[in-house]
C-alpha cells in the first residue's frame, strides 16, 4: 500500500489527529481490522455477498462457499489496511504460474540459499566448491555475482549455473498421449 493511502487510512481511523500513522495508529488500525474481521463470521450468507460487492465492485463468483467468501473478505479487509503484494511480486508470481501451466518450471521457486550454504560439483575429476555469501558466490578464492559465470569459467562453455549445481529441474518433456483401446 502507498504511504499516503496508508496515512489517510489512519486518519481515517483515528478520527484525522495525525498527518503520519504512529505506532499508535498503526495498532488502531489494526485492531479495527480484526474486529471487522471477526464480525464476518456473525453475518449472513446474504450479508457477505453484499460486502463482497462492496468491496470488489461485482458479486461474488457463483458456487462460492461462505468459509470462501469470509477468507477472501478477510483477505481484501487486511489488504486494504496493510497493503498488499508489490507489483514486482504481482508479476513475478504469474510469470511463475504462467511457466507452471505450460510445464516449462525450470526454477523450483522454493530454493533459497542461505549465507554459508557450500555448494559441490564433480567435474571432469576435479571436485568444485562454492560458498554462497548474503551478497554472492565464492569459488577457489574469487567473488562473484553469479553462479552462471562460475558454472562458465568451470565449463568453458556457457551453462545455467542453478542448473549446473544441481538446483534446478529440468522442464518436463510432454507424454505422448495414450491412446485409447
Amino acid at each position: 500500500m502507498k504511504p499516503a493511502t496508508r496515512a489517510a487510512l489512519a486518519r481515517q481511523h483515528s478520527g484525522g489527529r495525525s498527518p503520519v500513522p504512529g505506532p499508535c495508529a498503526v495498532v488502531s488500525v489494526t485492531a479495527s481490522i480484526e474486529a471487522e474481521i471477526a464480525r464476518l463470521l456473525d453475518r449472513s450468507t446474504q450479508e457477505l455477498r453484499l460486502a463482497w460487492r462492496d468491496l470488489y465492485r461485482a458479486g461474488p463468483p457463483l458456487g462460492l462457499s461462505r468459509d470462501l467468501l469470509i477468507r477472501a473478505l478477510a483477505h481484501e479487509l487486511q489488504e486494504r489496511a496493510h497493503g498488499g503484494a508489490s507489483a514486482a511480486l504481482r508479476r513475478r508470481l504469474q510469470t511463475l504460474a504462467g511457466a507452471s501451466e505450460k510445464g516449462a518450471l525450470s526454477v523450483d521457486p522454493g530454493i533459497v540459499l542461505k549465507a554459508g550454504t557450500t555448494l559441490v560439483r564433480q567435474w571432469r575429476g576435479y571436485t568444485h566448491t562454492v560458498l554462497v555469501h548474503k551478497d554472492g558466490f565464492e569459488h577457489e578464492g574469487q567473488r562473484y555475482r553469479s553462479l552462471t559465470v562460475i558454472a562458465e569459467r568451470i565449463t568453458g562453455a556457457h551453462w545455467s549455473g542453478p542448473r549446473f549445481f544441481g538446483l534446478t529441474k529440468r522442464a518436463r518433456t510432454s507424454l505422448p498421449a495414450e491412446t485409447s483401446q
